[in-house]
């Protein structure tokens, strides 16, 4: 049994749909996709999706901002409608809604164990504006408490989506020029430092990829970036040590060219066996 797992942001759904999002959707072997910036409320995301997909989402409480959602094939009914949580304990702030959402699977993988699947969209940041920052170190601070919550009862748990912090070197293509940046700052990458070591999390595609530049999920709408692979590497499934076990495949589906592209991330597509 195999289950794949697929998370990417979609920089707006309404848009990324007009922009051809239903063939990477005819195309892809993902059996549950997790999305960010959605920026639609949750009665439209069916229409959005279509049939073939169950879809729940959070929106955020500021209009036309964030928004998560969690994807599922509807013939496979995996999600647990009544074990969706929508946002994340203890942070009421309009600036955090529409960030966090978690959804239950039923043994996924055949082995007994059930599946949390969390979307995130983490704050961007702005070094030019203490009060993001400050957002972002609080909803960060929140979120390690609850992952520690959610695999306290042994079940698997994977934290999907555009975490906005490339965590080393190699997942930035201009890291030099970087450093003073919020998504680069040491003490957003301590964050991933900590949650990778100390607490035990495995960052499954650089797992799978192994060493090494990128591959990198997003890329500046400015400039050459994409044409260049000047790219970052912010979009991640960072799940527990046994889930992370079982990765067989992990994949960026990088559109071809700038002008077939229908977000400026790319989704990240992990396969577990």
């Amino acid at each position: 049994m195999t289950f794949t797992l697929a998370t990417v942001n979609v920089n707006g759904l309404r848009a990324a749909a007009r922009k051809g999002m239903g063939e990477w959707l005819a195309s892809t072997a993902a059996d549950v996709i997790t999305l960010q910036e959605v920026r639609a409320p949750e009665e439209l995301l069916a229409d959005l999706m279509g049939e073939e997909w169950t879809i729940v989402g959070e929106a955020s409480q500021l209009k036309g901002r964030a928004g998560v959602a969690i994807a599922a094939r509807t013939a496979l009914e995996r999600i647990d409608l009544e074990g969706v949580r929508r946002g994340l304990p203890g942070l009421t702030a309009d600036s955090h809604t529409g960030r966090w959402l978690e959804a239950d699977l039923e043994d996924p993988l055949g082995d007994g164990t059930d599946l949390t699947v969390i979307s995130c969209y983490m704050h961007s940041g702005n070094t030019e504006k203490p009060q993001t920052m400050t957002d972002k170190y609080e909803f960060l601070d929140v979120m390690l408490e609850r992952l520690a919550q959610l695999r306290a009862d042994g079940r698997h748990v994977a934290l999907t989506g555009d975490i906005n912090i490339a965590h080393t070197e190699w997942d930035i293509k201009n890291w030099k020029g970087n450093l003073k940046s919020a998504g680069f700052l040491p003490e957003e990458r301590a964050y991933l430092d900590r949650l990778t070591t100390e607490l035990d999390w495995v960052d499954v595609h650089r797992t799978v990829h192994g060493d090494g530049p990128g591959p990198y999920t997003w890329w500046s709408q400015r400039g050459k970036a994409f044409d260049n692979d000047a790219g970052w590497r912010i979009d991640y499934q960072l799940t527990t040590p046994q889930l992370a076990a079982r990765a067989t495949a992990a994949q960026v589906d990088r559109a071809p060219s700038y002008d077939t592209r229908w977000s400026d991330h790319a989704p990240l597509v992990i396969t577990y066996a």
